[in-house]
């Protein structure tokens, strides 16, 4: 009874696990479409990024529900990798995870440190001279600020190495994190092949993406 209601919460975590990664999968969708549009419009992203800076939906719905899901998707993360440490077999003397599971799947906490790491560097950058901006010097808004503000940022080779490294670690991590979420959720029939497929290529094409802007702006500076 004990071991049944142990199986039950193990699996009811994975399963929130697995559903916060995927909401904050599509937050990175959203992300990088409002960023690729630096690309091909320095008004028009300047124009986006400002409605997405001042509505009030976003601001105080959308980004508190963002902070939370990042936050429990990572402590999540930590909690899973301890309880799946915990109940492996001590008796292997010689355990060759490489025969077992890919570097990506063995090394997931890796990757989430580095992209944790990441955010840290992504909110100095953005999150917090915003939240300066608007609430702690109370200055005016000014709608033609993002697009050099954003550019700014990938000046220096450093931090857009940074950014980079970091976008491909987020590429592994995807790369796994989405199978491995279709299968928490028991998701075995007809569409699970393409889905998988999908998520393959979301894990691609959207780090992917993320460097190619980073690149441009840094050698258009």
């Amino acid at each position: 009874m004990a071991q049944s209601a142990l199986l039950n919460a193990s699996i009811l975590k994975k399963v929130a696990m697995a559903l916060s990664g995927l909401f904050l999968i599509t937050f990175l969708a959203l992300h990088v479409s409002l960023n690729l549009i630096s690309v091909f419009s320095e008004n028009v992203f300047n124009e986006a990024s400002h409605f997405m800076g001042y509505n009030p939906l976003i601001q105080f719905v959308m980004q508190p529900v963002l902070a939370f899901g990042v936050i429990f998707h990572f402590v999540m993360g930590f909690v899973l990798t301890i309880q799946n440490r915990n109940a492996r077999p001590i008796g292997y003397a010689k355990y060759n995870g490489a025969a077992n599971a890919s570097w990506t799947s063995r090394n997931m906490i890796i990757s989430g440190l580095v992209i944790l790491a990441f955010l840290g560097l992504h909110f100095y950058d953005f999150w917090f001279p915003e939240i300066g901006y608007k609430y702690v010097a109370g200055t005016a808004p000014d709608a033609t600020r993002y697009y050099g503000e954003l550019v700014h940022k990938f000046h220096d080779p450093i931090r857009t190495g940074l950014y980079c490294v970091s976008f491909i670690l987020l590429g592994l991590h995807l790369w796994h994190g989405f199978s491995s979420s279709l299968q928490s959720m028991g998701m075995h029939n007809k569409y699970s092949r393409f889905l998988s497929k999908v998520g393959y290529g979301y894990a691609v094409v959207v780090p992917a993406l993320f460097v190619i802007i980073a690149l441009f702006h840094h050698f258009n500076n």
